[in-house]
């Protein structure tokens, strides 16, 4: 699961995107910005194509094994979990100072409100509607058995990895050693600073124990400026804990492997609250009344925890038959300067935002699962 991005840093998270690979964007190819680091580009000698660039970025060296704080981290990981001390000295000789990320972290200045019809048109669109089709088609197995196994419906595996990489064409070409040591130990001044830096220090540590346990080196692992990995964008210590080998082969391997990443999508929701049998969608379509009464059930938290009957008392009002026994969350979808969309939102619909702490987010999952669901029927 890759870090959450909340709505209010849209600009961020579409820089992100751009910065993650070289796939086509929805709406144009990715580029380069002016403040990301470029890699050097070798000269190709005449009848021959240059040499694929492995990595997005230039990373710069700043001797991370100098820094008081990392030297600190290091005796904990050789006390903690046995690491040899001088072979972690080594390793971060190797480690790259990569600015992009930490430019990537810094807070989106004050601008546009939130608008979900904008954010939405980024994910419900041809290139990911169709992208979704074929790689339903082609992973349907896989798919089905997922479904039937842990009870997560196929649109939601499929919308899910369509919004995070267009189900693998874009998971991001950053040496995740590298960008989680940037952000572990020089993450940018903003709220939550050392909160942050905690998160990414964590990160890094499973980093090295992933590698270690896996017997890969820590820098092939390639991914987002965040250090998301792989087709469903993992953090590196939700590999750990929520990662299947789905194919049987032994290893789990969400860069290469459909299979394993549409299991593990699925063991990651059911983790986190999915529910099988919730009868019913994951949302209802509902309206609000002049009173305002209803605002004191926004933002109280991801989870589905208001009884239907409280809601509709605050003039919370929805034309659908919601089923027996069962809570929701009032989710506000903002439109700019148009008026808010509001729904109620299922357990299983909070068990998205856990993926990704957003309404965009888990809404936009949903809509693309459906447009692609609708388009594979259309077939």
């Amino acid at each position: 699961m890759k870090l959450s991005l909340h709505t209010n840093k849209l600009s961020s998270a579409l820089l992100a995107l751009a910065l993650a690979g070289t796939a086509l964007a929805p709406a144009a190819a990715a580029t380069t910005p002016a403040q990301h680091s470029k890699a050097k580009a070798k000269k190709a000698k005449p009848g021959k194509a240059a040499p694929a660039r492995k990595t997005d970025y230039e990373g710069e060296f700043v001797n991370f094994g100098q820094w008081k704080e990392v030297g600190q981290f290091l005796d904990e990981m050789a006390a903690k979990h046995g690491f040899d001390r001088k072979e972690l000295e080594a390793t971060m000789m190797q480690v790259r100072y990569v600015d992009s990320a930490v430019q990537l972290m810094k807070p989106a200045p004050p601008g546009k409100p939130k608008n979900w019809q904008a954010y939405s048109k980024l994910f419900i669109e041809p290139v990911r509607i169709n992208g979704g089709v074929k790689f339903w088609n082609e992973n349907r197995e896989a798919l089905a058995r997922a479904e039937a196994l842990y009870g997560v419906p196929a649109e939601i595996i499929v919308g899910i990895i369509g919004v995070e990489t267009v189900y693998g064409s874009n998971t991001g070409r950053f040496r995740v050693m590298d960008a989680l040591t940037t952000l572990a130990f020089a993450y940018p001044l903003a709220p939550a600073r050392e909160a942050r830096m905690a998160f990414f220090k964590g990160e890094l540590e499973s980093t090295l124990l992933y590698a270690r346990q896996a017997g890969i080196d820590p820098f092939s692992l390639l991914g987002s400026y965040a250090g998301a990995v792989g087709l469903p964008q993992f953090m590196p210590s939700n590999i750990m804990k929520y990662a299947v080998d789905f194919d049987g082969n032994g290893r789990v391997d969400l860069r290469n492997s459909p299979t394993d990443a549409i299991g593990s999508v699925a063991a990651f929701l059911v983790a986190h609250g999915w529910r099988r049998d919730d009868p019913g969608p994951l949302v209802y379509a509902a309206t609000v009344s002049p009173s305002r009464q209803w605002e004191r059930f926004i933002n109280q938290g991801l989870e589905a925890k208001f009884r239907p009957q409280d809601l509709m008392s605050a003039g919370v009002v929805t034309t659908s038959t919601l089923p027996e026994g069962m809570n929701f969350g009032l989710v506000d979808l903002q439109n700019g300067s148009e008026p808010t969309e509001f729904w109620l939102g299922s357990n299983n619909f909070f068990s998205i935002t856990q993926y990704n702490r957003s309404y965009f987010y888990a809404m936009s999952v949903l809509e693309l699962g459906r447009a692609i669901k609708l388009s594979r029927r259309d077939l």
